[in-house]
């Protein structure tokens, strides 16, 4: 028995006749169309399943069926598809109904429900019933300025993702910091408040408007964690240098009273332009280049490359203008930046926000120095927040590969970054 294509008419297959008379008026390639509603299938509710039919369907058309002036009407049986989809036929019934009521394809029945049609000579069709896609071109640019909308969320989505997981990392920072110091605080109940808002984090199927609200509370969060990091951290300062006032006022200080050890590393507090050098520059004291030179001598191999120079010449003003989210992010954390060593601590806080472990930030300030280390790290984390790097790390493990090949030229990086800012 032949299956036939009679069917009760609904709201949704009277949309679709409205489309298919449209698209009769438009000469549209098959190629294009299909291509324009296979990028956005997911987004009108297709199943790979209906894409694989209409895929199907589309092979039975001609190419000049798809003029202006014309129906690419199909007629091959219920059978016929069946055999070719592996389908039941009620699954093949309910396939077509769906990418009907979407609006990608017509049913045009014949007074007995049988699909049928002819063809030319030239292979025009001249009388047909069964199934039309000229709603596919009547849709094609619809589909493609869909498709570009989509392009754009996509974007946006990955762009909001990033800066969540940036600000998450900087809430955690500063909480880290807060919790392994003896900075007065709610920080226990940041840290309550913050998982609690974590745990709410939109799932990957939702738009940028729920990222963006997620961002938002995150953000407003970060704020308050902020505010009272600075608070405490000021209450500390002010009540050092009151120490230090003291100390400085006793005439007995200078003999009694020892100095702070400081475990910083030294780094001249300067904003003149200087020479950056890792270790191995040559600008150590006379101690360090003889401990060198003994290690060259233990390493055999090693000390050739061991020996290779990183080198570059910025001012510090310059650096951090071309390290604008750097700046940014280290004046919330710490306050004024006024020297290479504020850049240094900085550094090493924001380094985690990143990704960066503290073993490697040691290995990188061993390696390279704490002053090239610092302006390495510095280029690794605006690239970061700005896209351009999606692996911290490796990106860094990378730079420290470069500076024992003597390919490492952090300058031009630098001077790039500036050039595109006046741009």
């Amino acid at each position: 028995m032949k299956h036939t294509g009679w069917r009760k008419p609904t709201p949704g297959l009277g949309v679709a006749e409205q489309l298919a008379q449209a698209g009769e008026e438009i000469t549209v390639s098959k190629n294009r169309a299909f291509i324009a509603v296979k990028r956005i299938g997911i987004h009108l509710g297709l199943k790979a399943s209906d894409i694989a039919l209409l895929d199907l369907l589309g092979a039975f058309t001609q190419p000049q069926d798809w003029d202006a002036g014309r129906r690419p009407i199909i007629w091959p049986s219920n059978d016929c598809l069946m055999e070719k989809t592996g389908f039941s036929l009620s699954t093949l019934k309910r396939h077509l109904r769906r990418l009907a009521e979407t609006g990608l394809i017509a049913f045009q029945d014949s007074p007995n429900g049988k699909r049928w049609g002819r063809r030319d000579a030239r292979g025009v069709i001249t009388e047909a019933y069964g199934l039309d896609l000229s709603p596919l071109s009547a849709r094609t640019e619809e589909f493609e300025r869909l498709h570009v909308e989509v392009q754009q969320e996509r974007a946006l989505c990955a762009r909001l993702r990033r800066q969540i997981t940036i600000a998450r990392r900087m809430v955690h920072a500063m909480l880290e910091v807060a919790l392994s110091t003896p900075l007065s605080g709610p920080w226990a109940q940041f840290r309550q408040l913050c998982d609690a808002w974590l745990a709410k984090k939109p799932r990957r199927s939702e738009g940028s408007d729920a990222l963006r609200w997620f961002l938002d509370g995150l953000e407003a969060i970060r704020a308050r964690i902020e505010g009272a990091y600075l608070e405490a951290t000021e209450t500390v300062i002010a009540v050092d240098n009151i120490t230090e006032t003291r100390e400085e006022d006793s005439p007995e200080s200078t003999e009694m009273a020892p100095r702070r050890s400081n475990t910083d590393p030294h780094i001249q507090p300067t904003n003149k332009l200087q020479s950056v050098t890792c270790k191995a520059t040559g600008e150590e004291s006379g101690n360090a280049r003889a401990k060198m030179d003994s290690s060259r001598e233990e390493e055999g191999g090693h000390a050739e490359e061991d020996a290779r120079k990183i080198s570059f010449r910025l001012d510090l003003r310059a650096v951090m203008q071309a390290c604008p989210e750097f700046l940014t992010w280290a004046q919330n954390l710490g306050g004024r930046l006024k020297d290479w060593g504020d850049l240094h601590r900085a550094a090493g806080h924001l380094g985690r926000m990143i990704g960066i472990t503290d073993a490697a930030w040691a290995a990188t300030q061993e390696r390279l120095g704490p002053l090239t280390a610092t302006a390495a790290l510095m280029l690794v984390f605006d690239k970061h927040c700005t896209g351009e790097v999606s692996t911290p790390g490796g990106y860094l493990r990378g730079m420290i590969r470069k500076a024992g090949a003597g390919e490492l030229h952090l300058e031009r990086s630098f001077h790039g970054r500036l050039a595109a800012q006046v741009a």
